[in-house]
C-alpha cells in the first residue's frame, strides 16, 4: 500500500474519481501477491501493480467500468483462460482482481496505520448482495471503518473471519468468500554502528520498505551528513537505544561495528528477545572470543545460537556495496520465511 499511498491521497485531495484493485488470490507464478494494490483514475492515471504488467491493461478497463456504475467486480485471469493470452498472463499463474470505486473514508483510516506503522485488517465482501462491505480493525479488534450498508450481524460475523488469519487472501464467511488484506507495520532494520557498509545498506534497505535506524556511541560515525535520509540516529549506547527504539516480530538487527564494547552491549540486549533476526559482521576466530563474553554475561547457548555470523548470504563480496546486499539478501530470505541455516 505504501507504494501508491501518497500518489492515492493526492488524487483524492484534487476530488479525482479513484478505483482501487486489489490482488485477493493467486496460483503458481502469479508475479504479485495478494493484498498488492493498484490505484486508476477516471482518466486513466495508474499508480502500482497487480501483475506486474500482465493484466494491467483489462484491470483497468474493468476499474473504469466500476467508476460509471458504481460497482465492484471480482476479475480472475488464467493460463486457461482464452483472455490470459490476450492480456499476457501466459507465465503459467492464475490469478483473482478485485476492483472497487475507492471509499474514501475507510482509505483515510487505512492510510493513517500505514503512515503511522500501525497494525490494521480489511474484510471486504466478494460476492453476493453485499459485495464491497467491509470492516477495517485494529491491533486490538476496535472498528476503525464499517461500510454504510453493514448491519451488526455481518459486521460481527467478518470480525470473527480475522481469527487465525496470520496473511493477506481469500477466506470464506460461512458459504460466502471474503477478503482478509493485512495492513502490517514496515519491517525495522536497526544497524548497530554507522560503518561505511551502513551506507549503502541503509539505502537499499529503504527502497524495499524498511524503516532504518542506526546505533552509534560515535557521533563521527553516525551523522546526519553521512546519513541524511535516516531520520532515527541514537548515539546511545545499544543498551539503551534499543529499549527504547522497540524490539518485536518486526525488528532486525545487523551489528557491524568491531567494538565490543559496543557490539556486546547490542547482542546481551537483543538476543533475549528472540527477534527475527540477529547478524554480526565478523570472522570465526572473533565470533568465538564473541561467545565466551556473552557467555560469561549470563546468556545461554540458546540465545547465542540466534546469531547469524558471518552475516549475510554467501556471494563472496568484498565491496561495501557488495557486502549491504549480502546482509539484505539474508534479512529479507528470513522476513520470507526462506530457511537459510544460522552461520
Amino acid at each position: 500500500m505504501l507504494d501508491i499511498l501518497e500518489t492515492v491521497n493526492r488524487w483524492l485531495a484534487e476530488e479525482r474519481d479513484v478505483a482501487l484493485a486489489t490482488v485477493v488470490k493467486t496460483w503458481g507464478s502469479a508475479p504479485r501477491r495478494e493484498g498488492s494494490k493498484m490505484g486508476v483514475t477516471a482518466e486513466t492515471a495508474m499508480i502500482g501493480s497487480v501483475s506486474g504488467g500482465c493484466v494491467e491493461g483489462a484491470v483497468v478497463e474493468e476499474a473504469i467500468a466500476g467508476l460509471r456504475d458504481g460497482k465492484p467486480r471480482l476479475l480472475k485471469f488464467g493460463v486457461a483462460d482464452d483472455i490470459a493470452w490476450e492480456v499476457g498472463l501466459t507465465c503459467g499463474g492464475s490469478i483473482e482482481v478485485f476492483v472497487e470505486p475507492l471509499d474514501s473514508l475507510w482509505w483515510d483510516a487505512l492510510a493513517e496505520l500505514a503512515q503511522d506503522d500501525r497494525f490494521g485488517v480489511t474484510v471486504t465482501i466478494m460476492e453476493g448482495e453485499h459485495i464491497g462491505e467491509k470492516v477495517l480493525l485494529d491491533s486490538a479488534g476496535d472498528v476503525l471503518y464499517r461500510g454504510p450498508n453493514l448491519n451488526d450481524d455481518l459486521l460481527s460475523a467478518l470480525k470473527a473471519v480475522v481469527a487465525g488469519c496470520s496473511k493477506s487472501g481469500i477466506t470464506t464467511m460461512g458459504e460466502t468468500r471474503v477478503m482478509v488484506d493485512l495492513q502490517v507495520e514496515r519491517p525495522h532494520l536497526i544497524l548497530i554502528g554507522g560503518v561505511h557498509v551502513s551506507i549503502p545498506l541503509q539505502a537499499m534497505a529503504t527502497q524495499v520498505g524498511f524503516r532504518v535506524s542506526i546505533v552509534d556511541p560515535r557521533a563521527a560515525f553516525a551523522s546526519e551528513e553521512r546519513f541524511p535520509q535516516v531520520a532515527n540516529i541514537s548515539h546511545s549506547y545499544p543498551d539503551k537505544a534499543l529499549p527504547q527504539l522497540g524490539l518485536d516480530r518486526s525488528t532486525y538487527l545487523a551489528v557491524l561495528t568491531h567494538d565490543p564494547k559496543i557490539d556486546d552491549k547490542a547482542l546481551i540486549t537483543a538476543l533475549p528477545a528472540k527477534i527475527p533476526y540477529v547478524g554480526v559482521l565478523s570472522s570465526g576466530r572473533t565470533h568465538r572470543q564473541r561467545v565466551a563474553r556473552l557467555k560469561e554475561a549470563g546468556l545461554s547457548d540458546e540465545l547465542i545460537a540466534q546469531i547469524r555470523t558471518p552475516i549475510g548470504i554467501d556471494i563472496g563480496a568484498s565491496t561495501p556495496e557488495e557486502i549491504a546486499v549480502c546482509i539484505l539478501a539474508e534479512i529479507i530470505a528470513v522476513r520470507n520465511g526462506v530457511r537459510n541455516e544460522v552461520r
